[in-house]
C-alpha cells in the first residue's frame, strides 16, 4: 500500500513569497483572509494549517524591513478564531520557547486543543540575538546552545503539565523550577501535537527528542532524501519508531494547461516576487553594508562583504550566510558564468518555487517525493493571498486522491489521529 501523502496549509505574510503587488493580493491581517485559506484547505482535506510569527518587525539600514506585516495578529488568537470556522482542520502555530514560559504557554495551547476538538499544534522555535529580547520584560539573549537547552526543556514542562490531567505538579531543571496546580484537563488529543524547524545537527536531535514533526526546509530530492535519513536515524537513540516523526517541508508550486505555461508563470511570478528593491535588500543581507547606491539590473558589487557579525545590517531574521564571503564568492562565480544581473542572481539563488507543471506533473512529483522517501508530506506556501490555494484544491488534490495517496474524507476529529501518530 503506497504511502498516504500530509498537506499542510502554510499562511504567507513575512517573506518574498507573497505577491504583494498583484490585484488578487488580499488583507495579511483581516480575518477574512485566514479564514478563506482555512476553509479552503479543510475543504481540500488538508492535514492543518500553518500560522508562522515574528516576535517583532524586522529592520534593515535602521528602517522596518518592506517585506514585513505591519500588525500581524497574535498567533493564538487566530487560530482560537479560525477553530469556530472549520470542524477537521488541524491549528498549528509558531510560538516562541525562549521567551514565552511553559505554564502560560501550555495552558494555552491545551484550551485551544480542547476549544477545537483536539486540534492544536505548536511549532517550536527559539530566537537568536536581544533585538527580539527588547520586546520582553526579561530581555537579553540566550547563547545558542542555551537556546536549545531550554526549548528541549520547555517541551518536557510542557508535556508534564499537558499529562497532569489538571493535577499538582513541580518541575525542576536548568531553565525552570516552578510547581503548583495545571488548570485545564487533558486534551481530546491527549497532548497538542508538536512541530519543530530546526536544521542545525542540535535542532535535529531536538526533533528527534520531542518532536511529532518537522517543518523542513529541504526541497531537492537527494537533498531531502538525506535530511529524511538522518533524522528517522536519529529517533532509535531516544526509543522512538520511525513513524513517530513526520518530515514535511515547506514548498511551493505553479500550475499551467501545460508545462511550457507553468514555466512561464513561474517565470512571471518570480520576477514579481523579487522586484528590483527587493533584490537590493537581500544582496545587502549577505553583503551587510547599504548597497541602496547600485543598480539592481547591473552587475555585482567589487567590494567583498562587512564580516562583522556582531553588527548586521539585519535585525530580527536568523543568520542565512555561515561564511559571507565564501557564499560572495560563489555568487560571482554563478553571475560571470550566466552573465546575470543583481536582480536574475537573487531570484536564481532564492528560488522559492519547487513543484512547477500541469497538474497532473505536480501531483506526480509529490507523490514520487513521498513514496521514495524524501518526506512524508508537504506544507504548501502560496504566492497569493488568501486565494492561492485554491487552484491546488481543485485541480491537484483530486488527482492525488485518484492515485490512492491522499483521504477523500478525514478518518478522524484530531489532529494527531490524521497524521497517524500515536
Amino acid at each position: 500500500m503506497p504511502k498516504q501523502i500530509i498537506l499542510a496549509a502554510h499562511f504567507p505574510g513575512v517573506n518574498n513569497t507573497t505577491v504583494w503587488s498583484d490585484p488578487r493580493s488580499g488583507s495579511q491581517i483581516e480575518f477574512s483572509s485566514f479564514e478563506h485559506l482555512a476553509r479552503t484547505a479543510e475543504r481540500g482535506k488538508f492535514d492543518f494549517f500553518f500560522l508562522a510569527e515574528g516576535l517583532r518587525l524586522r529592520e534593515q539600514r535602521g528602517l522596518i524591513h518592506d517585506l514585513d506585516v505591519v500588525g500581524r495578529p497574535d498567533t493564538l488568537t487566530v487560530l482560537t478564531a479560525l477553530a469556530a470556522v472549520t470542524t477537521h482542520l488541524g491549528l498549528a502555530g509558531t510560538l516562541n520557547a525562549t521567551f514565552h514560559e511553559p505554564y502560560e504557554l501550555a495552558r494555552q495551547l491545551a484550551t485551544l486543543d480542547h476549544l477545537s476538538g483536539g486540534r492544536a499544534a505548536w511549532n517550536v522555535v527559539t530566537s537568536h540575538g536581544a533585538f527580539f529580547g527588547e520586546n520582553f520584560r526579561r530581555g537579553g539573549f540566550l547563547d545558542h546552545a542555551d537556546r536549545y537547552r531550554r526549548a528541549g526543556e520547555f517541551i518536557e514542562a510542557a508535556r508534564t503539565l499537558w499529562d497532569s490531567d489538571g493535577g499538582d505538579f513541580a518541575i525542576t531543571s536548568s531553565q525552570f523550577d516552578i510547581k503548583g496546580r495545571f488548570g485545564v484537563p487533558r486534551s481530546p488529543q491527549g497532548r497538542p501535537v508538536v512541530l519543530q524547524a530546526g536544521d542545525s545537527s542540535e535542532g535535529r536531535d531536538l526533533a528527534a527528542r520531542y518532536a511529532d514533526a518537522i517543518f523542513s526546509r529541504h526541497h531537492k530530492l537527494d537533498d531531502a532524501q538525506q535530511f529524511y535519513r538522518d533524522v528517522k536515524d536519529r529517533l532509535p537513540a531516544y526509543g522512538r519508531n520511525r513513524d513517530s516523526l513526520k518530515i514535511i517541508p515547506g514548498v511551493s508550486y505553479v500550475l499551467g494547461d501545460t508545462d511550457a505555461d507553468a514555466q512561464e508563470k513561474a517565470h512571471h511570478i518570480r520576477r514579481q516576487q523579487v522586484t528590483p528593491q527587493t533584490a537590493i535588500l537581500l544582496l545587502e543581507q549577505l553583503w551587510n553594508q547599504d548597497l541602496s547606491a547600485y543598480d539592481p539590473e547591473g552587475p555585482l558589487p567589487a567590494v567583498d562583504p562587512v564580516l562583522d557579525e556582531a553588527d548586521t545590517i539585519i535585525k530580527g531574521r536568523a543568520g542565512m550566510f555561515p561564511d559571507r564571503l565564501k557564499t560572495a564568492n560563489e555568487w560571482r562565480a554563478l553571475a560571470e558564468a550566466k552573465k546575470l544581473s543583481i536582480r536574475d542572481l537573487v531570484i536564481e539563488v532564492t528560488g522559492r518555487q519547487n513543484f512547477i507543471g500541469t497538474p497532473d506533473r505536480v501531483a506526480s512529483l509529490l507523490n514520487e517525493y513521498v513514496q521514495t522517501d524524501a518526506c512524508d508530506g508537504f506544507i504548501l506556501v502560496p504566492h497569493l493571498t488568501p486565494a492561492g490555494l485554491d487552484d491546488f484544491v481543485d485541480q491537484v488534490v483530486p488527482l492525488l486522491q485518484e492515485r490512492g495517496v491522499f483521504r477523500t474524507s478525514y478518518e478522524s476529529s484530531t489532529l494527531r489521529a490524521n497524521l497517524g501518530l500515536a
